[in-house]
Order: C-alpha cells, then structure tokens, then sequence
C-alpha cells in the first residue's frame, strides 16, 4: 500500500505534479497518483458523481491516506459520506464540493471570456494553466462538459455532516476558483476536521508553490503513519 494516493481535480496532464511528487518522493514517502476517467484517462462516457465514487473505492485500498485536489476532493468527500470506514485519513487540497448557485453561472461565462482566445494563443492557454492551475473547459469534449455539470450539481447533495473520517483541509487564500470561504464552510461542516491556510498557495499549489507544498504533505503524512 502506498503512503499516499492522490486524485488530481479537473485537469487532462498530471504533468503539473510531478515536481511535488518528487520531492515526496525524495522524503522516502510512496505515492500513488490515480488517473481519474475522462480526463488524463480518455473515455467517451458521462460520468456521474456515483461512476467516480464507485471508481476511487476500487483505485484506493481500505485503510489507506488519500488526498483529493478540487475535483478529487468531491470525489473523495462523497466517497467518505456513503463509506465513512473506508479512509484511514482524508487530506483536502482546496477541494471542490460546496455547493453556491452561482458556481455555475460563473463558469459559463468564464469560458465565454477565456475559450475562444486560449484556443487561438497556445502560449496563452499554457500560461493560463501554469498561473490558475485550471484547463481550459472549452476545449473539452461533449461527455465531459456534460460531466462537470453533473459533479457541480452533485455538490447539492453532498451532505458533509457525514464525512466522519478524520480529515485535514489545506487550502491557498489566493485561490480564487474555490475560494477560502470555501474552506470555511467546509471546516465547519465536517465532524472531524482541522484547517491551515497557507497565504501564497493558489487552487494549484503544486504549480505555484511546489516545495511549500511537498513540506506539507510530507509532514503531515510523516506524521499520520507514526
């Protein structure tokens, strides 16, 4: 069993982790980076909150340490709900899975800006991803648009009250895709839970600060495993 197994969020290249993954790596930690279907694994399929739960539970031994970056994290958060004894620990990397109406909204119109132009300007569209850690949704196939409407609206039935599993929430006060508030609302909904914020991390810090990052995790796994 590895000494930690990841699910990245909305993102078709794990490339962006590898730095962070290294230097965990380094600190003598195993760690499982798991593919997550439709995005760094191609699939034709719309997936629902359900098809990805059903997914990690098999990808990811009982017992074990599991972290979940924004859509990891809702992956992982509705895991724990319907299994409360499946994780031993449960870390969330500004997680996705609060529910705002107007979440939606906003990303419709964040793609109306931003689409059109990153697909004309590669360097952009790199920039872009290296800055927000986010990749550009409307480059997305069909199946998949179809599928980040499901997660988002997934999150109005994700009752956090019964993530009993013992969970430790770090978060970056830059991010601006799912913002500190957010992790707030979430601390104060989870039975068993704590929470840093770390002032220069974005939604990506394993882009934007990959060696705060590494430490992080590195010792909070350290010590999880003592």
């Amino acid at each position: 069993m590895a000494d930690l197994y990841i699910i990245h969020g909305w993102t078709y290249t794990v490339e962006p982790w590898k730095k962070t993954i290294e230097l965990l790596r380094e600190k003598g930690l195993s760690v499982k980076m798991l593919h997550v279907p439709g995005l760094t694994e191609e699939s034709k399929k719309e997936f629902t909150i359900d098809d990805y739960m059903k997914w990690a539970d098999q990808e990811i031994p009982d017992g074990a340490i599991a972290l979940g970056h924004s859509n990891g994290g809702r992956i992982l958060l509705n895991l724990c709900a319907e299994k409360p004894e499946k994780l031993k620990y449960l870390i969330l990397l500004d997680a996705a899975g609060i529910y705002e109406p107007s979440m939606k909204k906003k990303m419709v119109e964040k793609v109306a800006k931003i689409g059109k132009p990153l697909k004309k300007i590669p360097l952009v569209d790199k920039a872009f991803h290296r800055i927000t850690g986010s990749t550009d949704y409307s480059k997305a196939p069909e199946n998949m648009k179809k599928t980040l409407v499901n997660m988002i609206d997934s999150d109005k039935n994700l009752d956090l009250t019964k993530v009993e599993t013992k969970t430790f929430i770090l978060w970056g006060k830059k991010d601006t895709t799912t913002p500190p508030r957010q992790a707030t609302m979430m601390y104060e909904k989870l039975p068993n839970a704590e929470l840093k914020f770390y002032a220069n991390w974005t939604h990506a810090p394993y882009i934007s600060s990959p060696d705060e990052l590494a430490r992080a995790l590195g010792t909070l796994v350290e010590r999880l495993n003592k």
